[in-house]
């Protein structure tokens, strides 16, 4: 009933926004942070959250580079069912954006144009001197810190924790929110704000919401689907 009633909603719309939180690239082997397999629940020197803050960054460069060279910088990862079927929609003109809390840049490579990426991407890197832009293989394969030709710290333009998102990312993802017709929320338990409060901007009467787990928003739901984004939306007929 779940998938007959998700396709008659997504036939019958052409102004469809998707939000996706970690657990649509976990099925292309990234890991999340809160499963019971996921980073937070690793163990290292430093908890992750503490690794990826902008304060450990600063005073702790080179730690934070071993650890996400080894456990961030997923290269190898592959778009999954639910990558490309967003990508499929948006060609077919019924999905007008993905706004994703991913920095993996699976939505990009499966082929979605219209992506913005709350939390940045690794793909992109700067100089925090000179701000020169630098690609992820640069980053993955320098030794230690990765350095400028100028002599400055090379920072992943990903929005660590202590950092603020972008306001212009924000705004464009609420704009989008707001005028949506249909709003479907996958691989995410809206634990995460501010990014996760961007639902409240929502007041169409088609929230769709697909997690494996519970989230506090399920009540308000048109639709909940417990289980696999990539299987849920692989059954999609587009």
């Amino acid at each position: 009933m779940g998938i007959d009633t998700l396709q008659k909603i997504i036939s019958g719309s052409d102004n469809i926004v998707f939000f996706g939180g970690a657990g649509v690239s976990t099925e292309s082997g990234i890991p999340d942070f809160r499963s019971v397999d996921g980073l937070y629940h690793q163990r290292y020197r430093y908890p992750p959250e503490t690794i990826l803050s902008r304060r450990f960054f600063d005073g702790n460069t080179a730690e934070f580079y071993a650890f996400y060279k080894e456990k961030i910088l997923c290269l190898g990862a592959k778009p999954n069912d639910a990558h490309k079927k967003l990508a499929a929609l948006e060609k077919a003109g019924k999905l007008v954006a993905v706004i994703t809390q991913n920095i993996d840049g699976l939505h990009r490579a499966a082929g979605s144009a219209n992506v913005l990426e709350l939390h940045g991407s690794v793909y992109r890197n700067y100089c925090r001197d000179c701000s020169r832009l630098y690609d992820v293989s640069y980053v993955q394969q320098s030794e230690g810190i990765p350095m400028c030709a100028c002599g400055g710290v090379i920072k992943p333009d990903v929005v660590l924790y202590g950092e603020e998102l972008r306001g212009d990312v924000i705004q464009s993802a609420i704009a989008y929110i707001k005028n949506a017709d249909v709003l479907i929320i996958g691989g995410t338990s809206l634990a995460v704000y501010p990014a996760a409060g961007l639902i409240d901007y929502y007041k169409g009467g088609k929230l769709v919401l697909i997690n494996r787990s519970a989230t506090p928003y399920d009540a308000r739901a048109h639709l909940v689907i417990n289980g696999s984004i990539g299987e849920t939306l692989g059954q999609i007929a587009v």
